[in-house]
């Protein structure tokens, strides 16, 4: 394993754990102050951007009646990550989705088709080529939190890069319903998936 994914890990596991210190979780930090919850809405209203990086993200639950039934943690939600290389007003790029349970421990690492998230469109090298942008290096709503997805980017990058590659080989191998393009074909959301959580 590289240094720099060894100092990554390092840092997600401290960031959990100065959390924990404090009876908190990613999702605890995410949700301060908020007093309901409604599935599919983002977290933080308006997402995370850093001006500087371009990295941007947010976070939103399920349903209540979603998730595995008897095959381990429920997903309470995920962290969607992107990158804007032009800027705020420029093509936004999704890079991966972060599972998580109640608890923000991480169940799943996935990719999704385009209009899942309604992002501009790169091919796999293009979008693994942005995976070292995402840097977010922001105060709110918790700097725990930005640098502890920043961290993830970085512990998993090979095995997000193989998941991006996957989703190309995925969508090139779908076959939409007649008039569909297969970005837009929502019988295909989730392209590839790694389960941490077995």
């Amino acid at each position: 394993m590289s240094e720099a994914r060894e100092h990554a890990r390092r840092e997600i596991a401290f960031c959990e754990a100065v959390l924990a210190k404090g009876g908190l979780t990613v999702l605890t930090e995410i949700f301060h102050g908020v007093s309901a919850v409604a599935a599919w809405e983002h977290f933080p209203p308006g997402d995370v951007y850093d001006p500087q990086s371009g990295a941007q993200w947010f976070y939103h639950c399920h349903p209540a009646e979603e998730g595995p039934d008897g095959e381990g943690p429920a997903e309470h939600g995920h962290f969607h990550c992107f990158v804007r290389p032009q800027g705020p007003e420029g093509p936004i790029h999704h890079l991966a989705a972060f599972g998580v349970d109640r608890d923000g421990r991480l169940l799943r690492i996935f990719t999704v088709n385009r209009w899942v998230v309604d992002d501009h469109w790169a091919d796999a090298e293009a979008t693994i080529a942005l995976l070292s942008r995402f840097d977010m290096q922001m105060p709110r709503p918790s700097y725990l939190v930005n640098r502890w997805l920043t961290a993830l980017v970085v512990a998993y990058e090979p095995e997000i890069a193989a998941l991006i590659r996957e989703r190309d080989r995925v969508l090139a191998a779908h076959l939409p319903p007649e008039g569909t393009a297969t970005l837009d074909d929502r019988s295909l959301e989730v392209t590839s998936e790694l389960r941490l959580d077995r």
